[in-house]
């Protein structure tokens, strides 16, 4: 008997411990375009914002160097210019270039592909194939050739996205 008692007061003692982890506020949080976390917005803000929810994510916020404690030494805005840096800003601009040109063939190709679906889905009446004798095989082509369609529309809207956070030439 006398071994119970520690044993239930350690259980209770870890159960109503604050060490458990707390929710923010609201129990939800949002990650916003451009990297932007936010657990201060309600769910219709966080749809207008087309802000995505993250759940079981540890999120970490570093302060900038800009906004030191008063009294601490500032930390220097810009590290002093080395010979090295023209290479790499060259190095970078034209990687961001090459991914660009790569981006924009590719949209180009899947805008031709995307072409060519909605032509011979005719509107949703595509021609019928020889083989499609039964109506139940003709409607789930069409329903195949619908989703591919709408797949391909969501390819190039991600394409476009990524091509805009991109810099320009």
């Amino acid at each position: 008997m006398s071994l119970r008692i520690p044993f239930l007061c350690t259980a209770l003692a870890v159960f109503v411990s604050p060490a458990w982890p707390q929710t923010a506020e609201g129990g939800v949080l949002y990650r916003c375009p451009g990297n932007d976390y936010n657990n201060t917005i309600s769910a219709s803000e966080a749809e207008k914002l087309h802000c995505k929810r993250v759940e079981n994510a540890n999120v970490t916020v570093i302060r900038s160097p800009g906004k030191a404690a008063s009294g601490a030494t500032p930390v220097p805005a810009a590290p002093a210019v080395d010979a090295k840096m023209p290479a790499e800003n060259t190095a970078l601009r034209e990687r961001a270039s090459n991914v660009r040109r790569d981006l924009e063939d590719r949209l180009r190709s899947e805008e031709r592909k995307l072409s060519a679906l909605e032509v011979a889905f005719n509107g949703g009446e595509p021609e019928r194939r020889k083989d499609e004798a039964n109506l139940q095989t003709y409607l789930d082509r069409v329903a195949n050739m619908r989703s591919e369609i709408a797949r391909k529309q969501i390819e190039i809207a991600e394409l476009r996205r990524e091509l805009d956070k991109l810099p320009t030439r």
